[in-house]
C-alpha cells in the first residue's frame, strides 16, 4: 500500500513537473515574442512621427490646396500614432507582464512540488499533489484566456481607431482642387499677366453705384469743359465788338 502511494505520488510530481517545464518553456517563448512584437510596434510609431514632420515641411512649400490637404493628412496620421502608443502601453501592460508573471509562478510551483516529495506521508503528499496540479492547471487556461483575449481586444480597438483615421486622411486628400492649385502655379510663372487680369477682375467687380460715380465723373467733367468753351468764345466775340465801335467812331 505504502509503495503504491509512493509510486503514484512519484507518477504525479513528475506530471506537475512536466506541466511547470512546458508552461515555462513556451510560456517563456510567448512573452519574449510578444514583447518583440511590442517593440516593432513602438517603432513604427517613431517612423511614423516622422513621416509626420516630413509632411508637415513639405506642405509649407506648397500650393494652398495642396498644402491644406497634406496638413489634414499629416494631423490625421499624427492622431493615429496616439491611438498606436496606447496600443503599445496596453500590451505591454496586458499581455507582456501577465506572461513575464509566469517566471515567478514556474520557480514556486517547483519548489512546491520538492517541498511535498520530501514530505514522509506519501498518501497525504499524493493529495496534496493532486490538488497543485489541478490548480496549476485551471489558472494557466484561465489566464492564456485573459492574456489572449486582452491581445484580441486592443488589436481591434487599434486597427477600428485606424480606419476610421484613414478614412478622414483620404478624404483630405481627395479635397486637394487640383485645377485651382494648377492655375495658382501657373500665376506664378507670370506674375505680371497674373496682375492684369486682377485688374481685370477687380474693374468688372464694380458695385453699380460705383460704376454710376465713375459716370457721373465723367459726365460733369465734360459738361465743366463745354462751359468753359462756350465762356472763352463769349469773350471772343466782345472784343470783336469793342473793336468794331472803335472803328466805327474813327470813321
Amino acid at each position: 500500500m505504502l509503495r503504491r502511494s509512493l509510486e503514484n505520488r512519484d507518477a504525479q510530481t513528475r506530471q506537475l513537473q512536466n506541466a511547470v517545464t512546458n508552461v515555462e518553456k513556451h510560456f517563456g517563448e510567448l512573452c519574449q515574442i510578444f514583447a518583440a512584437y511590442v517593440r516593432k510596434t513602438a517603432r513604427l510609431r517613431d517612423k511614423a512621427d516622422l513621416l509626420v514632420n516630413e509632411i508637415n515641411e513639405y506642405a509649407n512649400t506648397e500650393t494652398p490646396n495642396l498644402k491644406q490637404g497634406l496638413k489634414n493628412f499629416a494631423d490625421e496620421f499624427a492622431k493615429l500614432q496616439d491611438y498606436r502608443q496606447a496600443e503599445v502601453e496596453r500590451l505591454e501592460a496586458k499581455v507582456v507582464e501577465p506572461l513575464k508573471a509566469y517566471g515567478t509562478i514556474v520557480k514556486m510551483k517547483r519548489a512546491e512540488t520538492e517541498l511535498q516529495r520530501a514530505t514522509m506521508d506519501a498518501t497525504r503528499t499524493t493529495r496534496h499533489l493532486e490538488e497543485t496540479i489541478d490548480n496549476f492547471e485551471k489558472q494557466k487556461i484561465k489566464d492564456i484566456k485573459t492574456i489572449f483575449s486582452e491581445f484580441i481586444t486592443i488589436e481591434m480597438l487599434f486597427h477600428g481607431k485606424a480606419l476610421e483615421v484613414y478614412t478622414a486622411a483620404y478624404q483630405n486628400i481627395q479635397k486637394i482642387d487640383e485645377e485651382e492649385d494648377l492655375e495658382v502655379f501657373r500665376n506664378s510663372l507670370h506674375p505680371s499677366d497674373y496682375s492684369s487680369r486682377l485688374d481685370i477682375v477687380r474693374a468688372n467687380s464694380k458695385s453699380p453705384l460705383q460704376r454710376s460715380l465713375s459716370a457721373k465723373c465723367v459726365s460733369g467733367t465734360g459738361q465743366m469743359s463745354t462751359c468753359q468753351l462756350r465762356k472763352d468764345q463769349q469773350a471772343v466775340d466782345d472784343e470783336d465788338d469793342e473793336d468794331l465801335d472803335v472803328t466805327e467812331e474813327e470813321n
